[in-house]
Order: structure tokens, then sequence, then C-alpha cells
């Protein structure tokens, strides 16, 4: 389902969940999750744990500063620990609580408007990427994108596009768990398949099986 091209040993765990129901949210599964999180954490613990770590790592490998371009994992679980994740909708936010549980970043895209192949390559200088909540971006070279024939849909493992982002009209969704050298096929497989459990709980549908790639 996706190519991988990049040197980098990196790992994803991919599935898709067909005919869902996007509407109202899952906030009260954040709400769990994020009181877990604070009842183990806090925000100066999260630099020696491992998985936050091996992200870290990886990005300082490819000369990107984490400090600045955070994974999304770290991001969300920093949030929960400063107080709430905010609710975006059901599917959206079933993702998110399995990427705070495993501190893995998860992304979650329209099925239905991926155009081709799927490949994890290095971005091209310059390539355009228009994210969720932001202006368009001109990527850099040792950047990390996930891209159809069109466009890129991600960066990885950092922020999505709005281009395949997942709104109401989404019926079929693609879950993409990222993984680094450093974590390990286990906690990959475990994220994939705690963010499918969530969505066919909050909205419904029929989840195929995580593989790994």
């Amino acid at each position: 389902m996706i190519t991988i091209e990049v040197a980098e040993k990196v790992l994803l765990g991919v599935n898709v969940v067909r005919d869902v129901s996007v509407s109202g949210n899952g906030s009260d599964l954040l709400a769990k999750v994020a009181n877990k999180l604070r009842e183990k954490y806090d925000l100066d613990d999260l630099k020696a744990h491992p998985v936050v770590r091996a992200y870290r790592d990886f990005y300082w490998k490819i000369g990107i500063d984490p400090t600045k371009q955070r994974p999304s994992g770290e991001a969300l679980v920093r949030r929960a620990l400063r107080g709430k994740v905010p609710s975006i909708n059901n599917v959206v936010d079933a993702g998110n609580a399995a990427s705070m549980e495993t501190f893995v970043p998860i992304g979650l895209y329209n099925l239905d408007r991926v155009k081709g192949k799927l490949r994890l390559r290095y971005a091209r200088e310059g390539e355009q990427f228009i994210p969720i909540g932001g202006k368009e971006e001109k990527l850099r070279s040792n950047q990390i994108v996930l891209a159809d024939d069109e466009k890129v849909l991600h960066v990885f493992p950092y922020r999505d596009s709005r281009l395949t982002m997942i709104t109401e009209e989404t019926r079929n969704v693609l879950v993409v768990a990222c993984g680094v050298p450093g974590v390990d096929a286990e906690t990959i497989m475990k994220a994939c398949s705690k963010a499918s459990e969530y969505i066919v709980r909050l909205a419904g549908g029929d989840a195929e099986k995580c593989v790994l790639v």
C-alpha cells in the first residue's frame, strides 16, 4: 500500500477503516487518556521517555530541530499535560487518543482523496505543502513526506495536509502510525490497532487488519 523510498529505517503501521460516520467528537475519550497521562508524567519527564527520545534523535539525524518542529505524538502529550487537547471530530479524536497513549505519531487521511500510489520519500526542495490550520509551506529536501502521485499528504512524522484531512464527507479512513529507529514494531502495531479500534468505537465502520510496512 505504501512504498518506502528513504534510506532511514522507518516503520509504518497501516490500516483502512471503511464506512465511517464522521460527526460529533470523542472528547470523553481524549479527557480519559489525558487524565491518565497527567497521573504518570509531567513535562520535565518527556525528554527521557524512550519513545519521545527516539523521535527526537531521528529528527536531529535528518537535520531538523525537534524543539521547533515537534513530532505530533509528543506535541499531543504536551498539550494533554498542560491542560486540554482540542476536540476536532470523532475520527480525528480517536486517532489523537491512540497517539497520546502510545506517543506514536498517527496520520489519518481521507482515502478517497488519495490519487495513485503512496510513497514515503524525501521532499523535493521547494515542494508545496498545505498543512491543516496553516498557510502553504515550501518544503526542504531533508524533510520526509508521505505523498501520492499528485501531492504531499504528510510531513513525517509531524503534520498532515488539508487536502486529505478528515471531514464530515469522509467515509474511508487511511490510518498510518509512523515509526522510527528505536521504536519497536510492537509499539507501532499497537498504535495502529488502537487508532483503528477507537475509530470504530466512535464512528462505526469496519476496520481491516493493521500491517507493517
